[in-house]
């Protein structure tokens, strides 16, 4: 099996349906997508790029993107994207542990990306930018606008996404097409997607919630999308009454909240909304609920997994909850010793099914660690089974916060402020943001003799990590407080600089 052939069998009948249109009017057929992928295909195999080859892509959201990502699945090359915020000692680690063939990103990063791909071994490094140029549209334009599709083995890896652990160095998580095809599936059904559906696509396209789950449901199910480079409330108010299905993070929702054109006429069209990649307040889903007459449909998912879970389209959405197992997936509750938990207790939540991923990319340790020896994957989540099956996800057992949706380890941010000369040691925690769902706050002990202040020590960590997670508020102390063994009692700085962010917090 090849994921693409399954991803555009819907519109096999009809190749001049509507596949996309941007917020400036371009619109691009399901054609455009199998001619424009099919150069690109040609292109990168004619440059060497073999099957089981990354293609490493740190690129703006743009059309040419997707071409991208179906070149590679129909290639049989594996893509693997970057968040365009990493920056130089993120991005050489990458590219180190990826070991791609190929390079692509916008020429104005070139300079900076082309010293750290011939360190890694790169072969080609090539330029897309935002307006549609660059060497892989121009090297494209001249080949073939047909392809053959390389036939692929369910198991054979389609994607490669990073997820830093918490030790602070970064998992390769290992996606098959069958993985991603298994969960389209089910997502199509579960969720109704058809023909006739338009979906707002304002996520990222780097993320597995944009490019995977968005993408897959309106490819699967022969639909269009409205295709905006980013989320923008007053774009959303003036997309929605021509779509009919939203998919975001909750910090979305509390944006659109925000705004006094937003309620039950621009929704006039909408039959569903959808929340995920962070939990969503039982405060805005019912206020949402109120100010539209639409229930938001919460469901869960991980960046090795897809989605588990989902509240369903027919029945009750329960606010706080993330609904009940996908079919064909299994999830349970445990202890601490495996043993599987009855309702209403909380525990550790274990999945399993096909949507769960093959493994980490060359740490078969930590794939057996992190996987029971009957095949479940342990998600790090703290979660409660209710007794017809709602699963609600009560806390995480890894120290992780979630940010505007994306994942942030306190563990990475910690080891580099400990790097800063003043810095004797710091510590990382979450606490809750009215835009954000979590903050990321730095707790710091400055070096005997040195000075700091907040706005230096976000100047530096900006100056060398993704901006979502920069702290958004530095506090200096004494020391940190530690429990009997010496480990720093975390839950004690979450209480005492708990409401520190609630109106927004002074830098963002």
């Amino acid at each position: 099996m090849n994921l693409y052939d399954e991803l555009l069998s819907a519109s096999a009948g009809e190749p001049s349906r509507l596949l996309l249109q941007t917020e400036e009017g371009e619109r691009f057929s399901y054609a455009d997508a199998e001619r424009e992928s099919a150069r690109m295909a040609n292109y990168l195999v004619a440059l060497g790029a073999q099957p089981g080859d990354r293609i490493t892509a740190q690129l703006d959201k743009t059309p040419a993107v997707l071409w991208l990502y179906l070149a590679c699945l129909r290639a049989g090359l594996v893509y693997h994207p970057l968040n365009i915020a990493y920056q130089a000692s993120e991005l050489e680690y990458f590219l180190a542990d990826a070991q791609p063939r190929i390079l692509v990103c916008p020429d104005r990063a070139s300079s900076l990306l082309e010293p750290l791909a011939e360190s890694a071994g790169v072969s080609h490094v090539l330029t897309l930018d935002p307006d549609g140029s660059g060497s892989l549209p121009q090297g494209a334009a001249g080949c073939p606008g047909e392809f053959a599709t390389v036939p692929r083995q369910a198991e054979d890896m389609a994607a490669l996404l990073y997820s830093s652990g918490t030790t602070g160095r970064p998992k390769g998580i290992m996606l098959s097409h069958e993985n991603l095809a298994a969960n389209g599936r089910a997502l199509v059904e579960l969720w109704g997607f058809g023909p006739g559906d338009i979906l707002l696509h304002t996520l990222p396209v780097f993320h597995v919630h944009g490019l995977f789950i968005a993408t897959h449901c309106v490819l699967m199910s022969g639909a269009a999308m409205r295709w905006l480079e980013r989320f923008d409330a007053g774009a959303v108010i003036r997309n929605l009454p021509e779509s009919t299905v939203m998919m975001g993070v909750p910090t979305y929702y509390t944006r659109l909240l925000a705004e006094p054109a937003f309620g039950r006429d621009c929704c006039r069209n909408m039959r569903l909304f959808i929340s995920g990649s962070a939990p969503l307040l039982t405060e805005t889903f019912e206020a949402f609920r109120r100010r539209t007459g639409h229930v938001i449909l919460e469901r869960y998912g991980m960046s090795e997994t897809g989605m588990n879970t989902s509240n369903p389209l027919h029945g009750e959405r329960r606010a706080g909850t993330v609904g009940p197992p996908l079919p064909g997936v299994e999830v349970r509750v445990v202890d601490d010793q495996g043993s599987v938990l009855p309702a209403g207790e909380a525990g550790s939540l274990q999945v399993k099914g096909p949507n769960v991923f093959r493994g980490y990319w060359r740490q078969p340790e930590k794939t057996r660690e992190d996987f029971t020896p009957d095949g479940f994957f342990n998600t790090g989540d703290m979660a409660v089974r209710s007794a017809d099956g709602y699963i609600a996800i009560v806390g995480r057992a890894k120290d992780m916060i979630i940010s505007g949706g994306l994942n942030v380890y306190p563990k990475e941010i910690e080891q580099l402020l400990d790097g800063m000369g003043e810095i004797k040691e710091s510590a990382v925690i979450g606490v809750p943001h009215p835009d954000f769902g979590e903050a990321v706050v730095a707790v710091v002990v400055a070096q005997p003799g040195h000075a700091l202040n907040e706005a230096t020590v976000i100047s530096f960590a900006r100056e060398q990590i993704a901006n979502f997670k920069v702290p958004k508020r530095v506090f200096f102390v004494p020391e940190l407080p530690r429990n009997a063994m010496g480990k720093v009692q975390k839950n004690l700085l979450r209480e005492r600089y708990g409401d520190c962010c609630r109106e927004g917090g002074a830098f963002t």
